[in-house]
């Protein structure tokens, strides 16, 4: 082999390096590792949530599921004080969001502007409040609702409030009605009170409660009882009380996720449930925004409702409180 030869081989076996050097090399200056991406929106801290007891089984399931599929290092804590309870955690500024079973009041609004506090009010379902009864009870199954009106009003049968079931109808049994609802900590009382009895007092007899839990243990175990509650407590619990049939005007109507709204024919016990968002903090916390984000998606309020015995709102609401959290920057 000539020298000339050999020299022109090592110069082709040269270029040949450099180039294969150089093409191996360029995909990691022009495309991106697919990888990294999710690493760059990732999250983590705690988003803390309390308030209403009767929102709790959804916000409690809305949290569960972002944290499993959305945001694995997020810790979403969510209490359920009840409503008013929760708004005086939310006032000074100690929790994220505040869960409410009825509306911000205009004291507890000047109170956080006061306070500095910006807010979001998301209205997050429909709830319909139930009656609900013992098993045994087999005459009460259906009521007006102005007998329920009554029958809670305090002196409208008795002075000392000990109501039978006879002063209701003269063919129901005379034993004492043994009346049960959640105490004023929650929102479902203050709605009881405020839009169902309008704002008169309620009978002495009344025993209310923190927990929910323990009023479906009550009724369960009294056949002379009675309770109010939100209908996603008696779906968990059908197994232990009956719902009782309202008569609005119409017939009997039994509380149900096909009756529940607010131009259906549950309409007179139907109510929303809301959540509030502190501004302040979805500014601060990236994760305190996106979690706001997840609870108004499709993913969030509007699947989970349902299964929660919740009525679902329509899109439009939903898309109008995303349109809201884009704007927060």
């Amino acid at each position: 082999m000539s020298k000339f030869r050999l020299v022109g081989i090592i110069l082709v076996f040269v270029i040949t390096i450099v180039l294969f050097a150089g093409c191996s090399s360029a995909p990691k200056t022009t495309t991106p590792d697919a990888t990294e991406t999710p690493a760059a929106t990732k999250l983590e801290g705690k988003v803390i949530v309390d308030g209403s007891g009767t929102v709790y089984p959804l916000m409690a399931n809305i949290a569960e599921e972002y944290m499993v599929n959305v945001q694995p290092d997020v810790s979403v804590q969510v209490g359920r004080a009840g409503s008013s309870a929760g708004f005086k955690k939310f006032i000074p500024g100690e929790i994220d969001f505040s869960d409410a079973s009825r509306k911000i009041k205009d004291a507890e609004a000047a109170e956080l502007k006061a306070n500095g506090i910006e807010y979001l009010e998301f209205k997050v379902a429909l709830d319909g409040l139930t009656m609900v009864i013992n098993k045994e009870n087999t005459w009460a199954t259906e009521m007006k609702k102005e007998e329920i009106i009554d029958m809670y009003l305090s002196g409208k049968f008795k002075a000392d409030d000990k109501v039978l079931w006879s002063d209701i109808r003269a063919d129901w049994p005379k034993e004492e009605i043994k009346f049960y609802g959640p105490n004023e900590n929650h929102g479902t009382y203050e709605f009881f009170y405020e839009t169902i009895l309008g704002k008169k007092d309620m009978v002495k007899t009344a025993n209310l409660q923190q927990e929910y839990s323990t009023l479906v243990d009550l009724v369960s175990k009294d056949k002379n009882a009675i309770a109010f509650f939100g209908f996603g407590y008696y779906v968990s619990n059908m197994d232990k009380l009956n719902a009782v049939k309202v008569d609005f005007g119409n017939g009997p109507v039994t509380p149900s996720l096909e009756t529940i709204g607010e131009d259906l024919a549950y309409a007179g016990f139907t109510r929303p449930v809301f959540t509030y968002l502190n501004v302040n903090y979805a500014k601060e916390k990236p994760q305190v925004l996106d979690y706001a984000k997840y609870v108004v998606s499709p993913e969030g309020s509007k699947r989970l409702a349902g299964p929660n015995g919740f009525a679902p709102l329509p899109d439009s609401v939903y898309a109008e409180y995303q349109k809201q959290l884009d704007a927060i920057k």
